[in-house]
């Protein structure tokens, strides 16, 4: 009998529980499949109608002009308004007297409304109904808070049905009017995102991969990832408030890292069949080496977004738990339905037909900046730092309809009462006292009048025998410096009686305040959580905090960029909007939390290269030049399809969409040239040794307790492919490339030494 070849032995197994799920996945890929196909359908059918169940402005138990609005709420239980405006023909016109009486008594009689109420009363509440030229009118209707939206939507026909009633120009507002105008928006642009940017990173990666077969993974799995994207939300909005603006935030998210994470696993798979892998050792060793480095990176984007637990606030709380939940669903996705879909298509996706060169365009670059590193690394930081000045003079605001476009009938209608209906707009801070009308008078005319900053108060509104409201007016900007300083003054002095300041200019304040008291938290949670991290891999205590210093300085710039544009106006033309004079609230938290996971997941990928050459023998300085050599190529590409998701949203209508894309498009931009191909380079080479210093007892830590990205592989038994080159052994360590101690050693692209039986252990893509 004879004894078997080794190329009749069997394949040695890979260890480790991730190659394990890998083969798993593989062998039993229709059922993973399958599988991802029902989340996927599940998904759109069942989780697509989270739109309809989020809320437009979720309130906070603990900001005072939340509180303020609920006590309001309860003395006088409604809905919300929906407003008409009557246009074009004088007020006065007896055919447009007609038919606006006429609906507006056919209107109160309908279920659900609580009042209707037009111009042609007599009183204070109809004379502020009328525009002061007297060309235009309103009309008010109260619903009832159990009224349905069918009602609503009965009562908003009914008004358009007015139009052309006279001459007349009707057009139909108000806040009910309004939220449902932003879910359907946000709703629009999240599904217009989606259309432009997975065509467009399809044929990036056809480029990237070319071919075909390759490409449309990532793209699949970033489509199922979506599905339980938006299935998980689904089921948070059964529990908690999710603001209509966390829903396409949280898809830009999910969609970005899903193709981020697919793509770094279709790179490696494709590198270890150019070593001569099958397709089932091809992705079992994938698993292995890229889905460590797809997990890793999940927990760091996970950590940043987890700081938005800190804050009190519904939308952030709402952003951190959806946003935690979809970087889990990539990272699953990646880890399962991808080794699935390569099972399927692995025989179709082209091989590379060498590995990864030393010499390219990035071991030059980081050479010609090794040169310079000092003056490099000076200009780098003095170019970040000014891109971020901008945000210096940054203004917060709560923008209101100006989150929609131009064409929504909803901001047509909130901006026209603003302008022609002053008695009857919303004024920029309202005071709810509780007590009869009396008492909120006496304190309106001793405290309220007589404050700086005051230009006017309105009548004291009674809304029960209990409480009453008190309409107060600034000079300048009614969310402004002044308008703020008003809120302040009032909350100090109370007069006695139990208040609450609200309004636009008193929610700004409110979530200022949480910024300032919780924002230390928030930060410090996320630092100290990124720090562990990157530790725990590194084993240097100088690595993360550059890393730390680096990030911020690059999100700076972002949202430098961000203030240029949608605070001082620069390109709002191009980008089809209106300045509004600052930034939604809570925009900048957001930018820094999603912002700072994503340039984590880089700097993960980077380091990660870079220690496991360093740990290999190489020199701080050789490590550096193939670290990025060798990860350059795929750094840029994920960030490239990060920068077309993330444009791809910002070109939709919603303020607050296109404030995030445009945020992130630059944050990713900056952070994957600037900062990963110069300063990162330039400050390693400064530092040189340095980088790896730790005190004696966290190194003895980092040693029983680190992370390592690591993962030793056994020999790959397969000829190589047809019009394949094989890997060899590289010469160019014995010239003094190589690593310090030990035999010249020839790695392939994905970090691999490679020797005659290419045998070796591996670094993750």
């Amino acid at each position: 009998m004879r004894n078997p070849s080794s190329a009749d032995a069997p394949a040695a197994v890979v260890g480790g529980r991730l190659a394990a799920l890998g083969r798993f996945c593989f062998r039993h890929r229709r059922w993973v499949l399958g599988f991802w196909a029902v989340v996927l359908v599940v998904g759109v059918l069942i989780g697509g109608r989270v739109f309809e169940g989020s809320v437009a402005g979720a309130s906070s138990a603990s900001a005072e002009a939340d509180r303020g609005s609920a006590v309001v709420a309860a003395a006088d239980p409604a809905k919300g308004t929906v407003t008409a405006v009557v246009d074009g023909r004088p007020v006065d016109d007896p055919a447009v007297k007609a038919a606006v009486e006429k609906a507006t008594a056919e209107i109160a009689g309908l279920p659900g409304v609580s009042s209707a109420l037009d111009a042609y009363g007599t009183g204070p509440a109809p004379a502020a109904l009328r525009s002061a030229d007297g060309a235009a009118s309103l009309v008010t209707v109260r619903m009832a808070d159990t009224s349905t939206q069918a009602q609503t939507d009965a009562v908003t026909e009914r008004l358009t049905a007015l139009n052309g009633a006279g001459g007349a120009h009707v057009t139909v507002g108000g806040d009910l009017v309004l939220q449902q105008e932003v879910k359907k928006q946000t709703e629009r642009d999240t599904r217009f995102g989606e259309m432009v940017t997975l065509p467009l990173t399809l044929v990036v990666m056809v480029l990237v991969f070319g071919g075909l077969a390759a490409a449309s993974l990532p793209v699949i799995g970033a489509v199922a990832s979506v599905g339980g994207a938006l299935l998980a939300m689904f089921g948070f909005s059964r529990i908690m408030d999710i603001d209509t603006s966390v829903l396409p935030i949280a898809t830009v998210l999910g969609l970005g890292l899903s193709i981020d994470y697919a793509l770094l696993m279709v790179n490696r798979f494709r590198e270890e069949r150019g070593h001569g892998a099958d397709i089932a050792a091809a992705v079992e060793r994938t698993a292995a080496t890229a889905g460590r480095t797809v997990a890793f990176s999940g927990l760091t984007v996970a950590v940043a977004l987890s700081g938005l637990f800190v804050f009190t606030s519904p939308v952030l709380g709402a952003v951190a738990a959806a946003g935690v939940s979809v970087v889990v669903i990539a990272v699953a996705a990646a880890l399962t339905l991808i080794p699935a879909l390569l099972g399927f298509a692995g025989s179709r996706i082209k091989a590379p037909a060498a590995p990864v060169p030393d010499e390219g365009f990035f071991s030059r670059t980081v050479r010609r900046v090794r040169k310079r590193a000092v003056a490099v690394a000076l200009a780098c930081v003095a170019l970040l730092m000014a891109a971020g000045a901008p945000f210096l003079h940054a203004e917060m605001r709560s923008s209101g309809a100006a989150v929609l476009p131009a064409s929504s009938a909803g901001r047509q209608v909130a901006e026209t009462v603003d302008q022609r209906f002053p008695q009857a707009s919303a004024a920029p801070i309202t005071v709810v006292v509780e007590g009869g009308a009396q008492v909120a008078q006496a304190y309106a005319d001793e405290v309220v009048a007589k404050l700086p900053g005051v230009s006017g108060v309105r009548a004291v509104s009674p809304v029960n025998d209990a409480v009453s409201t008190i309409d107060v007016l600034v000079h300048g900007d009614p969310q402004g410096g002044q308008a703020k300083h008003v809120v302040e003054e009032l909350r100090a002095d109370r007069g006695g009686l139990r208040t609450y300041v609200t309004g636009g200019a008193a929610s700004v304040v409110d979530f200022q305040d949480e910024l300032v008291s919780r924002g230390p938290w928030a930060l410090g949670l996320v630092a100290a959580g990124t720090l562990v991290l990157l530790f725990l891999m590194t084993g240097s205590v100088v690595m993360p905090v550059k890393a730390l210093l680096m990030n911020l300085l690059s999100l700076g710039a972002s949202l430098g960029a961000l203030t240029l544009v949608f605070q001082d106006g620069y390109f709002s033309g191009l980008l089809g909007f209106s300045p509004t004079g600052g930034l939604e609230t809570f925009i900048p938290v957001l930018v820094f939390a999603f912002a700072f996971g994503l340039s984590m997941d880089y700097e993960v990928f980077l380091l990660a290269r870079i220690k496991e050459l360093h740990s290999r023998g190489y020199s701080c300085t050789k490590a550096v030049e193939l670290g990025v050599q060798r990860s350059g190529r795929i750094i840029t590409s994920a960030a490239l399809l990060m920068v077309i998701v993330f444009a791809g949203f910002a070109l939709g209508d919603m303020l607050m969409v296109k404030q995030m894309g445009i945020a992130l498009a630059v944050a990713v931009a900056v952070d994957a040239t600037l900062v990963r191909c110069l300063l990162v380079p330039a400050a390693m080479s400064l530092f040189g040794e340095f980088n790896w210093w730790a005190p004696a007892p966290l190194k003895r830590l980092h040693k029983r307790f680190g992370l390592s990205e690591h993962v030793d592989l056994p020999e790959i038994r397969a000829a190589v492919l047809p019009g394949q080159r094989p890997a060899v052994e590289s010469a160019a360590g014995a010239a003094g490339h190589g690593p310090v101690a030990g035999a010249p050693v020839r790695e392939s692209g994905a970090g691999e030494p490679v020797g005659p039986g290419l045998v070796g252990s591996a670094q993750p893509v």
